[in-house]
């Protein structure tokens, strides 16, 4: 039981409209037959009968026609019935094509018995009609003109609703399976950034810290040999040696957590970008210089282009650690026209251009650059240190008038 009051509640409330509108077309043919009952027009009484029927049909069945088949299957015939013999009572019975035609279309799921409905309501109202004023040439033209009105309006205007609700379903057709594209090409996404993520986190520690570790493998095992051979001084250098590289190898795990680890720019690029030179200068012992904007003009950029320049600071910084045996850092953060510019100095040993593609990163580095539209440009030589250069574009609100002030801070 509760389950059909759910139903019928979610029915008055999805199809309200409709009830109110077949109620005040009932009433209003109701008042005109009871007026013509009242005036002496004894026929009108079959025609109220035919309304009766047809309002008992409407309540306990066609209501429920636009949500089920069923429904519409038992009430569009009792309403093309009492449709035709109300005519043949009273003419003005063919008022409740006003309901009866937009309800058909509506709870008719398919054109062509749409069709077919609509012409048996059409020639049963006609067929009242003629019983009403008899056979006559001048009845059968009178009325076939204006049941034949009647039709084509009713065609034309059920087709083209028709299509219209064709052309929605197809819409929304297409718009989930846009939203299901959409949902597949970011899953996809996804996995490719976390298959390149992973690719070069197996890379790193391919490269540095299973390098490192095995090299404490192979001193430890010498210093095994040492002892076994009564050499306690060789063994002791190489224990200190092993605590060296135990320490490198720590370091460079840090860096690389660190690498990876979520960007927190709550505070702005500017503030990241700051830390991040205090947490290098105390990890290394290096001198940094960072140079921020005084103005802010960086709080544009969007989040995505921000977290592209803080890694590449940080693969920049990487590099140095790894590569570079400089004594002084640099790092830079300033507006160039419409642009954000980051660069990164170091005082090192450089190396050949040609080895840029080779290894450092740079290629990592381009290639996260590049999906937010802006450029890498790397400029060293050996025994000239490096200067990396990366440009991205800023937002208009971020391109003001006036040179900025800047914040120099010295680690």
């Amino acid at each position: 039981m509760a389950c059909g009051r759910s139903d019928d509640t979610s029915d008055m409330r999805g199809n309200g409209w409709w009830h109110l509108l077949f109620a005040a077309t009932m009433a209003v043919l109701a008042g005109i037959l009871t007026a013509n009952l009242v005036q002496g027009a004894p026929r009108d009484a079959l025609s109220l009968v035919a309304v009766g029927i047809l309002v008992v049909a409407y309540v306990v069945v066609g209501r429920h026609g636009f949500t089920s088949t069923r429904g519409a299957v038992v009430f569009l015939p009792v309403m093309v019935l009492c449709a035709g013999v109300g005519a043949a009572g009273d003419p003005n019975m063919a008022f409740v094509q006003c309901i009866a035609m937009p309800l058909l279309w509506t709870q008719i799921r398919r054109t062509r018995n749409a069709v077919v409905v609509n012409v048996a309501l059409v020639a049963a109202i006609a067929a009242g009609m003629l019983v009403f004023f008899g056979s006559g040439a001048q009845s059968i033209v009178e009325v076939a003109l204006i049941e034949g009105c009647s039709l084509v309006g009713s065609l034309c205007l059920g087709i083209w609703i028709s299509r219209i609700f064709e052309l929605s379903i197809e819409r929304q057709r297409l718009l989930d399976e846009l939203r299901a594209a959409q949902q597949q090409v970011a899953v996809l996404g996804r996995e490719a950034g976390a298959a390149a993520e992973r690719e070069r986190l197996a890379r790193e520690l391919h490269d540095t810290i299973a390098q490192s570790i095995t090299g404490v493998v192979l001193l430890a095992q010498r210093a095994g040999r040492e002892l076994a051979a009564d050499s306690p001084e060789a063994a002791a250098e190489t224990l200190v040696l092993i605590e060296e590289t135990a320490r490198e190898t720590l370091v460079e795990t840090r860096t690389l957590v660190a690498a990876g680890a979520p960007v927190d720019l709550d505070a702005g690029l500017d503030a990241a970008l700051l830390r991040l030179g205090r947490r290098f200068e105390r990890e290394t012992g290096l001198h940094v210089e960072v140079t921020v904007p005084g103005d802010g003009p960086t709080a544009a950029l969007p989040k995505e282009t921000q977290v592209v320049v803080l890694r590449c600071a940080q693969e920049a910084l990487a590099n140095v650690r790894k590569h570079s045996e400089a004594s002084t850092v640099a790092i830079a953060l300033r507006r160039s026209g419409a642009d954000v510019v980051l660069e990164v100095r170091d005082d090192g040993r450089g190396f050949s251009p040609d080895a840029l593609e080779d290894g450092f990163g740079i290629a990592g580095m381009r290639s996260r650059v590049a999906v937010v539209g802006g450029r890498l440009d790397v400029e060293t030589a050996p025994g000239a240190g490096v200067r990396l250069t990366a440009t991205v574009a800023a937002t208009l609100a971020s391109v003001g008038a006036g040179a900025s002030s800047a914040e120099v801070v010295r680690s």
